[in-house]
């Protein structure tokens, strides 16, 4: 068996030197050192030797294939070095040609809105709180004000997961929880931005769309507030020159409540198409916290009085940056994605 190993070697040895590219290399490597290569089956065969002779033969293959694997590794690099110089030789590279535009991504235009949001009320003193979006009906609609005969609920298409758990409609549940969770019952100035989910989808409105609602309370908690607020709100978000209107309207969990109306971004008050020629677009929702809703979760209305507001982020981002079709932040259409790169 020595005879045998040490022919391999010999031969292995001379085809190496025979070889002329790098896979001749590898088929060489496969046929003496693979899975099958013929010192493996030497390897194999060493069941039949005595005891006295496994150590001896099997320290010599061992040799054996330390030098072939040696003189492989060197023609390796040999090759490697090679490729390299020849890359280096065709492979040029142009320094006068005029650059490529990197293409870098941008924040999506509802997130811009979410962070200006919520930077504006954290700079006003308020929280940033979150809630689940698979709501039970007890906070998303009973602690709101809403029982569930209330005809205000037909307002809203719910998806409905159990009778009693639902995709929330509105971020209020958030509200709700907030005052229940303050069990010291102490002041709140909170928004809650997030998704909310309704069975609506067109060109202006969504199944899925972003919410954000404000709350507010304290004692001595005026509508005064709640108008001073919102213009802060509105002008910093949509300009300067915006002006605000209230209009009496009704919601479950404020009395009095109010639909408040902004000044057409794109005519700036004066009428156009996109205002229907009023001057006015309807953009938010408010009113002061019904005393129900207060005593519900644990505030005595005779102490407390609070404001809660809310409006959409989706219409919000469509009214600041011109969007005609609220499906469009959704899509991921590059094309449209584009037009916000790097915008302030």
């Amino acid at each position: 068996m020595k005879e045998q190993i040490e022919q391999i070697k010999e031969n292995a040895i001379q085809e190496l030197q025979e070889v002329k590219d790098a896979k001749e290399l590898n088929d060489v490597k496969v046929k003496y050192l693979g899975k099958k290569g013929e010192l493996t089956e030497v390897l194999r065969g060493m069941g039949g030797l005595s005891p006295e002779e496994r150590p001896i033969i099997g320290s010599l293959v061992n040799v054996v294939r330390d030098e072939i694997e040696k003189i492989i590794s060197e023609k390796e690099e040999e090759y490697k070095q090679e490729e390299l110089n020849k890359k280096l030789k065709t492979e040029k590279i142009d320094i006068t040609l005029p650059s490529e535009k990197v293409k870098r991504g941008s924040k999506h235009p509802l997130n811009r809105i979410i962070e200006e949001v919520e930077d504006l009320f954290v700079s006003m003193g308020y929280d940033v709180v979150d809630g689940p979006e698979l709501e039970t009906d007890e906070y998303c609609f009973e602690r709101l004000n809403l029982p569930k005969d209330h005809p205000a609920r037909d307002m809203q298409d719910s998806f409905y997961i159990t009778p009693e758990y639902l995709l929330r409609t509105q971020t209020s549940a958030v509200q709700a929880r907030v005052m229940m969770n303050n069990e010291e019952k102490t002041p709140i100035r909170v928004i809650c931005p997030g998704k909310v989910y309704r069975r609506d989808e067109d060109a202006t409105h969504s199944h899925q769309f972003a919410q954000v609602e404000g709350l507010v309370i304290d004692k001595d908690i005026s509508l005064a507030d709640l108008k001073g607020t919102l213009e802060v709100f509105m002008k910093k978000m949509l300009g300067e020159n915006t002006k605000l209107r209230f209009r009496p309207s009704y919601f479950p969990f404020t009395e009095p409540s109010y639909e408040v109306d902004v000044t057409c971004f794109k005519c700036g008050g004066k009428g156009c198409n996109l205002c229907k020629q009023t001057g006015w677009i309807e953009l938010l929702g408010s009113g002061m916290v019904h005393p129900n809703v207060l005593e519900m979760n644990g505030y005595d209305p005779k102490v407390y009085t609070g404001f809660a507001f809310g409006t959409g982020l989706d219409r919000l981002a469509m009214f600041k940056y011109g969007i005609t079709d609220i499906r469009l932040l959704y899509q991921n259409d590059v094309r449209f994605l584009n037009q916000f790169d790097r915008m302030d």
